[in-house]
């Protein structure tokens, strides 16, 4: 089976690495394709991958998600150079505190009415559904499209809340297991002060030393230009393990010391790295999906009836969009740019993380996993489709803009 999925997983790749140019301009994303094959090759198609069941592989799920997020996060952090991060560090630290921990209460709320279920089942949906997904959000804050359409504070800003808020999510998520579980509130503070202030020291310590190590040995040429280029994915995987062993926020960590990397280094060094890092991205999503769709639940999603449509309705329309117009004054932002940043706010690898999290931590329940899988696979579908009228939407009002701005400028008198 390992065989097969490998094949299947390096052809979809090779396919995706012919047709980059067309699938950035498309509504066909990677992630999208990954998960078509997946279903297309999966038990409820052609039988081709014969994976075990979500249940039985979730354990699997969550590394392999956790790896993906960590590369993922890294590049984030890496985007830009550091001088434009900090333009954007007031906005961005707003959406932290404040959007994200509504949208978590919202996604909880809309989960308990669509579902019929307790408060605990819908705290880990709503907390586990909640932070923006880097992965998917990276199709619509990055690339030719994007950069030629949507203005660069709005991508940064989709960018940077994408990368820090799958760390902060943690706390969130370990509330809710308290609440479906039987952890104290005590306990969970203390576990979440130990990984979130861990996971500050360890990433703050680790790429302020990576940047000033790769710096002076650039000085000294001491560093070829094939370490160069892969020094940020080692970095993030050796946070990312250390983390693991130190029981802190492992995204948080990577994130974090992607930051201080960036802040340290001065970019010259690595001058083609951002382009290494979006490939990384755009190719190590595959496998993550094709499992994902080879595994997903239908059985289970058919016994959720006309609560799942209506559980994906209301979370794709209330998680987030509510939120960011209600914010639009605070974060300084036209309306065009509050209603994208309003509506892609995908769900993707970092709810499969928080998910198949809180099934390790619990038992197994029979509603979280399938329905937030059920709206993982939904919001894949639907923010790569909206994708590109979004863009389309978007020129025309800024033109429209533009125009009004003309019309109403005084002409000088010759």
């Amino acid at each position: 089976m390992l065989d097969t999925l490998l094949t299947t997983v390096g052809a979809l790749a090779l396919v995706v690495a012919v047709f980059s140019g067309w699938i950035q301009r498309s509504p066909v994303s990677g992630p999208l394709l990954g998960l078509l094959t997946g279903i297309a090759l999966g038990p409820v198609a052609l039988g081709v991958l014969d994976l075990p069941s979500l249940a039985e592989s979730h354990r699997e799920l969550h590394d392999l998600s956790r790896i993906l997020l960590a590369i993922s996060v890294m590049a984030v952090a890496l985007r830009y150079p550091f001088h434009e991060l900090r333009t954007v560090t007031g906005p961005v630290l707003l959406l932290l505190a404040v959007a994200m921990p509504v949208m978590a209460l919202s996604t909880t709320a809309v989960a308990a009415l669509a579902l019929g279920a307790g408060l605990g089942v819908a705290a880990l949906i709503g907390t586990a559904l909640c932070p923006t997904d880097p992965v998917l959000a990276s199709g619509v804050a990055s690339g030719e499209p994007a950069e030629r359409s949507v203005s660069a504070r709005t991508r940064r800003l989709l960018s940077l809340e994408s990368g820090a808020n799958d760390g902060l999510a943690m706390p969130l998520v370990l509330i809710a297991v308290a609440v479906a579980g039987t952890a104290t509130a005590g306990g969970v503070l203390l576990e979440s002060l130990w990984q979130i202030l861990g996971a500050i020291a360890l990433g703050a310590a680790t790429g302020l030393l990576g940047g000033s190590v790769l710096r002076r040995g650039a000085d000294r040429d001491a560093v070829t230009p094939g370490p160069v280029l892969l020094f940020s994915l080692l970095l993030a995987l050796f946070v990312l393990g250390a983390a693991e062993l130190l029981r802190v926020d492992g995204i948080l960590a990577v994130f974090l010391s992607g930051i201080a990397f960036n802040a340290t280094s001065t970019g010259e060094e690595r001058a083609d790295d951002n382009k290494i890092d979006e490939a990384v991205n755009g190719f190590l999503v595959l496998p993550l999906f094709v499992v994902l769709g080879a595994v997903l639940p239908w059985s289970q999603w058919a016994e959720l009836g006309w609560r799942g449509p209506a559980l994906v309705l209301g979370v794709l329309l209330l998680r987030r969009l509510p939120v960011l117009l209600l914010l639009r004054r605070p974060l300084a932002l036209k309306w065009r740019d509050a209603c994208y940043l309003g509506w892609f706010g995908p769900i993707g690898v970092s709810a499969v993380f928080y998910l198949t999290l809180e099934a390790d931590r619990l038992d197994l329940d029979p509603v979280v996993l399938p329905a937030g899988t059920m709206v993982v696979a939904a919001s894949t579908l639907v923010h790569a489709l909206s994708a590109p009228p979004a863009l389309a939407l978007y020129r025309r009002a800024a033109e429209r803009t533009r125009e009004r701005t003309t019309d109403t400028t005084p002409h000088k008198p010759s």
